[in-house]
């Protein structure tokens, strides 16, 4: 997986005309895919880019035991949008490290912005 690195162009891989492979645009919001790591030492999102997958990176300090790192990964997400946590919904992959989630409340205009910072 690809790191990001601040004040560098972290979405090479997926910038420009790529962006409409990752972030999959429906009426009910934006469906984006992470791949998770639980059980880390610090929680952070956007934790690099996996251009074969077209995944984002997340890193979550809760145990992916009883739902824990799900949770946490919704409310991450969620802060980093500045969105409330209800906003976010895992729709894929409850069980799994990669997972398809839906950011409702925000524009795929807005979600690229964010990320390109």
């Amino acid at each position: 997986m690809k790191k990001l690195n601040p004040g560098q162009d972290n979405h090479k891989e997926a910038s420009g005309k790529d962006y409409k492979d990752i972030f999959q645009e429906t009426p009910e919001g934006i469906i984006i895919t992470i791949e998770v790591s639980a059980g880390s030492k610090k929680s952070l999102f956007p934790d690099g880019y996996n251009p074969w997958r077209k995944a984002f990176g997340i890193a979550v300090k809760a145990p992916p035991v009883e739902g824990k790192a799900n949770k946490a990964i919704m409310e991450l997400i969620a802060g980093y949008f500045h969105l409330p946590v209800h906003a976010v919904t895992i729709l894929s992959g409850q069980t799994s490290s990669v997972k398809k989630v839906r950011i409702h409340g925000i524009s795929r205009q807005q979600i690229i912005d964010i990320i390109s910072e």
